[in-house]
């Protein structure tokens, strides 16, 4: 199966357990139920989840195991992306090539759908099937990975640093946060579904940060070179806010080879795992040269 093919299926399978998960809640009324299924379903590329579920195949576990954590990681995706683009924040109108949920929907229906979306992660990561043990371990790691030690310490440095030139060590600081914390712990949470070693837990961790900061370089690269149709979002947004970014930084050519050698550490991270990591090495290639 090649990576697009992987892609493709973990889609519709986590795809179908979200639209399960969120037909399961029941709302004082229709409008919140409709923007988080608007915000979750019918689109992005699913890479979290899938990260989750393949690195639970590699360290030998069951794909039913992996599932509540896969939703659980794309929720808290979706939360962050409607908060992101808020008037706020980002301010933009776009996201997946549909209006963004504000715009959609309003400020404070979106404000209170990503707070569902949020909430809901964590009572999905319980599911029963995994077993208490493995459900306290999933909820520490993503709590820390979306919080103000990760994701959202990540956002925070991301707004103080508009209209500022920054450093490289404070860029990887903000994207280590922002992006990386999150993809981390989708990979860190398919080892623990998969009840793996210690061994197992480090590569899929190593594999995950460099293809969190791999994932970043190239949105900065597309944000610089794409335009919106193919992104699915507002492109150039990082030039217009006066953001720091990797290209800015570095230029465009020294950006592209610096996400081929993240890509490549991805892979050497991949090691123990022999050909079973063939198809997390693919991903990493195939994300590197993708196009939105």
């Amino acid at each position: 199966m090649s990576a697009h093919e992987m892609l493709t299926s973990n889609a519709a399978l986590v795809e179908g357990a979200l639209g399960q998960y969120i037909a399961q809640q029941s709302s004082l009324t229709q409008v919140l139920t409709d923007a988080m299924r608007y915000s979750v379903l019918d689109g992005g590329k699913r890479v979290r989840p899938t990260l989750t579920l393949e690195c639970c195949r590699i360290c030998g576990g069951e794909q039913k195991n992996a599932l509540p954590f896969a939703c659980a990681v794309e929720m808290i995706h979706s939360y962050s992306l409607i908060h992101d683009d808020l008037p706020c924040m980002d301010n933009d109108l776009m996201r997946r090539g549909k209006p963004s949920t504000h715009a959609k929907y309003g400020e404070a229906t979106a404000l209170l759908a990503g707070d569902a979306l949020l909430t809901l992660a964590f009572d999905v990561l319980c599911d029963p099937v995994n077993g208490a043990e493995a459900a306290v371990e999933a909820v520490r790691e993503l709590s820390r990975a979306a919080g103000y030690q990760g994701m959202v310490g990540g956002q925070i440095i991301d707004l103080e640093s508009e209209n500022k030139a920054v450093d490289a060590p404070t860029l990887q600081a903000m994207h280590a946060g922002k992006t990386g914390a999150l993809i981390a712990a989708a990979a860190t949470l398919g080892v623990i579904a998969a009840r793996g070693n210690q061994i197992q837990m480090d590569a899929c961790r190593q594999y995950a940060l460099h293809l969190g900061l791999m994932f970043q370089i190239t949105d900065d690269i597309l944000d610089a070179t794409a335009d919106s149709l193919a992104l699915g979002k507002t492109a150039g947004k990082d030039l217009e806010q006066h953001k720091s970014t990797y290209v800015t930084l570095y230029g465009l050519d020294k950006a592209r080879q610096m996400a081929k050698e993240q890509t490549d550490s991805a892979i050497a991270a991949l090691h123990p795992f022999g050909q079973e990591g063939q198809q997390l090495a693919d991903l990493a290639h195939l994300l590197c040269n993708r196009n939105q």
